[in-house]
């Protein structure tokens, strides 16, 4: 069972004392990427991703600096750089050495520059929405970019289930067709007068606290899913499919 989470704006980059790290298996990908985005000056690269002058300097200036080889050094293992709502929900730096080792084998990140991210892999500074509309080689968007690429790589990873925590502008990366596992779709929705309805940054820490759920517990069965209950959420049976489960939170 893998559970599958999208990236974060915002990130971390400060030192932290976790030394355990791994390799982004798609680097070459990665790096065929910033070789595009290094051709582009700061005004095409604020224009491409909608960004104000002052984020658009910050970004043309990571892509410049990018290199390679990924060390302690110069980058940082991606579950302790991303923040943001799931990233609060997943609270990484309470993870025991024996939590991070299960996630790294349990946990996928979907990136629009590193493609398929394990938890402990080295990731610098970047920022590209998996939406860009970015053109290569392949197409004029990251989808045509990564291609198969992304389910090539879940499909060595030998799961007979994804568990869907990410959002649908990630999770659409992943060709469906070639996908070996079987998909669990996970919605999270807030009592709003006499109905429920899907709140964006209540759902956001909602996949962050499942992640951190089936770390702590180290569920490798989606049917002890049933049983999250964290900040008041519980599983609903009646508004559940084979394929989508829902949890509702009053």
């Amino acid at each position: 069972m893998l559970a599958i989470i999208s990236p974060s704006k915002t990130q971390d980059f400060s030192s932290c004392d976790i030394k355990s790290y791994s390799q982004s298996r798609q680097l070459n990908h990665s790096q065929e990427l910033v070789g595009i985005l290094k051709n582009k000056n700061q005004q095409q690269i604020s224009e491409l991703m909608s960004l104000s002058e002052k984020l658009s300097k910050l970004n043309f200036d990571r892509f410049q600096s990018f290199k390679t080889p990924f060390s302690l050094g110069n980058a940082k293992q991606a579950l302790l750089a991303f923040k943001g709502d799931v990233y609060n929900g997943i609270d990484a730096l309470s993870l025991s050495s024996q939590d991070l080792e299960f996630a790294q084998n349990n946990v996928r990140i979907l990136s629009g520059l590193y493609g398929v991210l394990r938890p402990l892999d080295l990731i610098q500074p970047y920022r590209l929405e998996m939406g860009t509309k970015l053109d290569n080689k392949k197409g004029d968007n990251l989808y045509d970019f990564w291609g198969g690429d992304i389910s090539d790589v879940l499909n060595k990873d030998e799961s007979d289930l994804i568990v869907n925590l990410a959002s649908n502008e990630y999770f659409k990366a992943i060709d469906k067709k070639t996908l070996k596992a079987s998909v669990l779709d996970i919605v999270f929705k807030e009592k709003k007068g006499e109905t429920y309805k899907v709140i964006g940054i209540y759902a956001k820490r909602a996949r962050g606290l499942m992640v951190n759920y089936i770390i702590r517990n180290r569920l490798t069965s989606k049917e002890l899913l049933k049983d999250f209950s964290d900040e008041g959420y519980r599983f609903d049976q009646k508004l559940s499919t084979g394929s989508s489960w829902v949890y509702l939170r009053d």
